[in-house]
């Protein structure tokens, strides 16, 4: 008679739920590109260099701050290697080696593949501009660093006075929480200085046309509210939202409010028509004054500039057409609208510095540097997607941050189980970790099509 073993092997994973996104992410071949367009030469002992940015990546998704925490979180991990397609893991400062032999040709080459992976993956690239405005935020944030760092000068540093850093650029697509662009600067830029290379960056990952540019909204803070780059982006045939860059002018411009009305949400906040006429700009816009009272009496006053109607901040605020008919319901739909930028590229790149580890790792070269910043972005895309994965059946992960993600929801334990040919069958999450019953039946519905089954068990 003959007999048929099945020999079939268990591996512990601290990491076991953020092994089944690695089976998905492994599926999709998302990181592809890496493989094919980033050509870093170096010479290959054990490992290729696109497999070392492999590593350095996983490890972001799997909450190290550092990159010498592949040592600890990711090396001593099989299971969740081969989740990934992984063979086994380089040591951290063979990593670190691969990074410091990075060039700018390489840099191009790693934003090349972040494109060609957000343009297959990214909702914020599918979006279908007739039937919503597409709403693009741009910020920057410092990156502090030593001062023996290339590019590292004296800059804006929130509460680090005299500190020497970088500054990172980012272009959020709100609707998604979705990285379109992240790129590094010196200490010293700001975003009146690096708003329009972000724009044409974030155009050509998103491939915006004129039409397209129409219907897509540029969210900004004071830092991109200069005339110039106003009318710049009026120009390019985009839609406005944002804050006047002059205090001075703003504070001249609300002298000519007739009517002030109070906010109801925030007391002491008023907002009022500027009336006078706004003939420096390429096309026509509204401006909104925005006043609150300082501590010493006077008033802290900014102007808000708009080239939105205002039944398409009704729209995009979600309230009734009819509050058309209400001055003050139409001014504080304009207000809430640049209110908004706070849960949308602000709240992201907070996110990304307690999640990721944003600010943490730092390199001396400018080029090392980059390519950790595009992966980054790279990260952050990848949680927003398996948040969006697993959220399907139950709503409860929707309101998770990127902190709760990297740090809860991808920390679930179990074993993963595989077959003699050393293929993941199935996956035995810990029954007792509290999110384990949030998550396994969505896992389930990810992982079918690959015939892994998903379930829990006692750990």
């Amino acid at each position: 008679m003959n007999e048929c073993i099945t020999r079939t092997t268990s591996h512990f994973s601290a990491c076991a739920s953020l092994a089944a996104i690695g089976l998905k992410i492994k599926e999709l071949d998302l990181l592809g590109p890496i493989d094919r367009l980033v050509q870093i030469e170096q010479k290959t002992v054990k490992y290729h260099p696109s497999d070392k940015l492999t590593d350095a990546f996983i490890t972001m998704l799997a909450g190290a701050h550092g990159l010498v925490e592949i040592n600890t979180r990711l090396k001593g991990d099989s299971a969740l290697q081969a989740a990934f397609g992984r063979t086994g893991c380089a040591d951290q400062s063979v990593v670190q080696q691969t990074l410091n032999t990075c060039t700018t040709k390489n840099v191009t080459q790693m934003q090349q593949a972040f494109t060609e992976i957000y343009r297959k993956h990214g909702r914020g690239y599918h979006h279908d501009y007739q039937a919503d405005w597409q709403v693009l935020d741009a910020d920057m944030s410092g990156m502090p660093c030593g001062p023996k760092a290339a590019f590292a000068t004296k800059g804006y540093f929130a509460k680090q006075r005299n500190r020497r850093g970088r500054q990172l650029g980012r272009v959020l697509a709100s609707l998604y929480g979705e990285v379109v662009t992240d790129q590094l600067f010196d200490g010293k830029t700001q975003l009146t200085k690096a708003l329009q290379p972000l724009i044409e960056q974030a155009e050509a990952v998103l491939q915006l046309d004129e039409s397209k540019r129409a219907r897509t909204i540029i969210r900004l803070d004071s830092g991109g509210g200069s005339l110039d780059d106003v009318n710049w982006l009026l120009e390019r045939h985009y839609q406005v939202h944002c804050k006047d860059y002059s205090g001075t002018h703003a504070r001249k411009l609300a002298e000519s409010v007739k009517q002030w009305f109070d906010d109801p949400h925030q007391p002491g906040r008023q907002f009022g028509w500027v009336r006078e006429a706004p003939t420096a700009y390429v096309r026509q816009v509204f401006r909104i004054a925005v006043r609150c009272p300082k501590q010493n009496g006077k008033w802290a006053i900014g102007v808000l500039i708009s080239t939105l109607e205002a039944k398409s901040v009704l729209a995009l605020t979600r309230q009734s057409q009819s509050a058309l008919s209400s001055p003050a319901a139409v001014l504080l739909a304009y207000v809430n609208f640049y209110d908004q930028r706070g849960g949308g590229v602000e709240t992201s790149l907070k996110g990304d510095k307690q999640g990721l580890g944003l600010t943490k790792r730092n390199k001396k070269r400018f080029e090392a540097q980059q390519i950790l910043v595009l992966l980054g972005s790279l990260a952050h895309n990848v949680v927003i997607w398996a948040r969006q994965w697993l959220s399907q059946p139950s709503a409860k992960l929707h309101g998770y941050g990127m902190l709760r993600m990297v740090r809860d929801v991808f920390h679930v334990s179990g074993f993963l189980l595989f077959d003699q040919m050393s293929h993941v069958f199935a996956i035995v999450l810990n029954k007792d970790a509290p999110l384990a019953h949030v998550i396994v039946n969505s896992l389930c519905d990810l992982l079918a099509p690959q015939h892994i089954t998903v379930h829990l068990g006692q750990i």
